[in-house]
């Protein structure tokens, strides 16, 4: 293989040469976030969520080397079935392409690739963080480094309350991301409605949201990302009390085991689906769909203004 270009899904194609609204979904959650056979089903789920609020989704991946923008159906579905599927960052895509890997891309490769690809809007279930005792690790995802310079709108559910959120909100503020609540002040922990900490800014609609995006473009001064914070509603959300005897157990058992790194993540995820008896899957399931429909109705509002007639 010499041709190492992105490679453009033809739905995803037509509508971006149409300027027609289209979201970004993450492939980790198919390979390596959700147990199989939930993993395939739910990635269907996620896409047909973006299509019914008006966008088309376009799922990026690596197949074969190739990095994809709007895997098929078959190719979605080797993703998620297939052995040795390689959790794909940013710095991995050139070595992953030259060897001819399968790949599924974290949020800090799906918020490049996007963006390169001209896709404004990405949605997924919750963000990379400031890892517990990186003081002496140093362990922080590339996400946050990534949004600092990726002109991208990001949908989740905060940072995942495994993390450090506290310091992460720090790390985005430093690095000079944008965070917005959606209709809330108050950060939200992935499975958990409310983090414990206090927002500046938030926004009511995927209209107003559609104005940040292009306030940003407009003044051409800020050039990285913007996180829109979508919490849970307080009776979707995991049990608080069941969540924290989870993560309690689950940190325990990673001093215990010597688990560090890119493990730590997939080890306390899975933990929680176990200790909870799969109640941490179906909240994941929930937060996924409903960021998914947010980011396309914020993804037809950016459309629906950049063709409306000037005043």
């Amino acid at each position: 293989m010499t041709n190492f270009h992105i490679s453009l899904g033809t739905e995803v194609g037509g509508a971006l040469r149409d300027g027609r609204p289209v979201v970004a979904l993450e492939s980790t959650i198919v390979s390596h976030g959700l147990p199989r056979p939930d993993n395939l089903r739910v990635a269907r789920e996620i896409e047909q969520a973006v299509r019914d609020a008006g966008a088309v989704p376009a799922t990026i991946g690596m197949v074969a080397g190739e990095l994809i923008v709007g895997l098929d159906d078959a190719q979605l579905t080797r993703l998620a079935t297939v052995d040795g599927v390689s959790k794909l960052s940013v710095r991995d895509l050139a070595v992953a392409a030259a060897t001819g890997a399968d790949g599924a891309t974290t949020v800090a490769a799906t918020s490049a690739v996007a963006a390169a690809a001209g896709i404004g809007v990405f949605a997924t279930g919750g963000l990379g963080g400031v890892h517990r005792e990186a003081a002496q690790t140093f362990d922080e995802s590339a996400d946050l480094v990534t949004l600092a310079r990726t002109p991208i709108a990001v949908v989740c559910a905060g940072v995942k309350s495994i993390l450090d959120v506290g310091a992460t909100l720090e790390r985005l503020e430093t690095l000079g991301v944008s965070v917005v609540g959606y209709r809330t002040r108050r950060f939200p922990g992935f499975y958990l409605t409310d983090a414990g900490f206090d927002l500046d800014w938030s926004v009511e609609s995927p209209e107003q949201a559609a104005d940040v995006l292009a306030a940003r473009r407009d003044q051409g001064v800020h050039h990285g990302g913007l996180i829109v914070a979508n919490p849970l509603p307080v009776d979707e959300q995991l049990d608080p009390a069941l969540h924290d005897r989870t993560l309690a157990t689950g940190l325990a058992m990673l001093a215990r085991d010597g688990v560090t790194g890119k493990a730590v993540t997939p080890f306390l995820l899975a933990h929680f689906h176990s200790a909870t008896e799969g109640a941490s899957l179906a909240v994941n399931v929930r937060i996924i769909l409903r960021n998914a429909d947010l980011a396309a109705r914020i993804a037809v509002a950016s459309a629906a203004r950049r063709t409306a007639p000037s005043a």
